[in-house]
């Protein structure tokens, strides 16, 4: 993707674009529209579902409260930790027997 993000329990919590004038978080939809309410020129949401879900964008210019950017990754972070970790999907298999002997018979003709 190109960009840094910032992962928790296996869950990325925050992101940063590679203009690093614009970041993500990724907190709850009450969450996010508490945030836009407080910081309009700080905080909108991303587009589509993704924005609809929580996802957040956090404008990093002059107008951007420390504060509350950091209380923004705070609330990103306690969701990633408080989830359980993701499955992963196709990693490696555990077994080291080949292929034919995983539980499969041979075809008797």
């Amino acid at each position: 993707m190109g960009h840094p993000d910032f992962r928790a329990n296996g869950r990325i919590f925050a992101s940063l674009l590679p203009d690093k004038h614009l970041g993500t978080v990724m907190i709850t939809p009450e969450e996010q529209a508490e945030l836009m309410k407080e910081s309009p020129a700080t905080f909108f949401p991303c587009s589509g579902a993704w924005g609809r879900a929580g996802s957040t964008h956090v404008r990093l210019n002059d107008a951007a409260d420390e504060a509350t950017v950091r209380a923004a990754l705070t609330l990103a972070f306690e969701r990633a930790v408080s989830k359980p970790a993701p499955r992963v999907r196709g990693g490696s298999r555990t077994t080291t027997r080949p292929r034919a002997q995983r539980g499969r018979s041979k075809k008797k003709t």
